[in-house]
């Protein structure tokens, strides 16, 4: 089964064609990265205005490159939710275009669900059920994935995401948007012992996160240096700031596993590019013996091939929208209506 798969819950409007959940033909992504770094951040309306001008030559081009025409496919898939408003609707609404047009079936992809079926485009031999870390800009979850449809959030983060906080420390350090690369490439020159920063929990929910303190910390660490005229140590705080948030996922999702007997641990999302979390995480998971599988770098972003993964088993469930689906700022992974009503 060929499925074209649309994405554009942020600031990248992305196509791919995925056959079968497992195999890329093609995969096009256009970024907008460049614009909004003036800016700091994801300014929403340019993002929204800028997916209107690139969707069509990016789905012509995904088609193009896995040779095929529209009338070829099988299915339409789109993200839905989560994401900034304006730009899900500039997605589901072509979508939805397509799918009148052509009479295909539409199928509506949580985003965090695409993010842990990039694993499956990486790794074919994988399958349910498994633990995954899903840790982005947006985002920060422990989800338990029973089956390819059923997943159960066991954790998540009660304040800012880890991407988040990796960004907006970036920023007090001086770093452009997005920050969290600027900080993995600084980790790599500085001492991660060098500031001790703190690392919250939240009392009585031992398997979820909260990075809004620990930014906070690393914000007014900056800003008292630069009252006092003293010279701060940027790779030093860099690799500190990193090494204290890579451990902290590293210690949430290893407590989860241990007492759920979790074996095959998965990590899903943006940050899961992130050196010193593949480092950490890799160290634990080797001294327990557990499996652990993470996303080729080039499918740690967003982009339209996981949302084609995801979709072919999401029409396999029979999860699919008719033309009344609509875009959603927040709807939980483990929804099971996956439509938010």
């Amino acid at each position: 089964m060929k499925i074209l798969a649309i994405e554009s819950s942020c600031d990248e409007t992305a196509a791919a064609v995925v056959e079968d959940g497992r195999r890329v033909l093609s995969s096009v992504i256009a970024s907008q990265v460049p614009e909004h770094r003036l800016y700091g951040g994801v300014v929403p309306e340019i993002a929204s205005r800028r997916h209107t001008q690139a969707i069509v030559p990016v789905v012509d081009e995904a088609l193009q490159k896995a040779g095929l025409t529209l009338a070829a496919v099988d299915a339409i898939a789109v993200t839905y939710a989560p994401g900034l408003i304006g730009a899900l609707l500039v997605g589901v609404n072509f979508a939805k275009g397509l799918a009148l047009a052509t009479g295909k079936p539409l199928i509506p992809v949580h985003h965090i669900r695409g993010h842990i079926a990039a694993n499956y485009l990486t790794h074919p031999e994988l399958e349910p059920p498994f633990l995954c870390l899903v840790v982005s800009g947006g985002h920060s979850h422990i989800i338990l994935v029973h089956d390819y449809t059923k997943l159960e959030i066991l954790g998540r983060t009660r304040d800012d995401a880890a991407g988040e906080a990796f960004d907006k420390a970036a920023r007090s350090m001086g770093f452009p948007y997005p920050g969290g690369i600027y900080i993995d490439r600084a980790a790599q020159s500085g001492n991660p012992d060098a500031y001790h920063l703190p690392r919250p929990k939240v009392e009585g929910s031992p398997y979820d996160f909260s990075f809004s303190g620990l930014k906070t910390a690393v914000i007014n660490l900056v800003h008292n240096a630069q009252q006092k005229g003293q010279a701060l140590n940027v790779n030093d705080l860099a690799a500190s700031f990193q090494h204290t948030v890579c451990e902290i996922l590293t210690q949430r999702l290893m407590a989860v596993a241990q007492d759920r007997g979790a074996s095959t641990l998965v990590v899903a999302g943006g940050v899961s590019a992130n050196s010193g979390l593949r480092q950490q995480l890799q160290g634990a998971c080797q001294e327990a013996g557990y499996r652990l599988y993470f996303p080729e770098l080039s499918l740690c972003g967003d982009n339209g091939a996981m949302i084609g993964s995801q979709a072919y088993y999401e029409y396999l469930a029979g999860n699919l929208a008719d033309l009344s689906l609509n875009g959603y700022a927040s709807v939980r992974v483990d929804d099971p209506t996956q439509l938010g009503r």
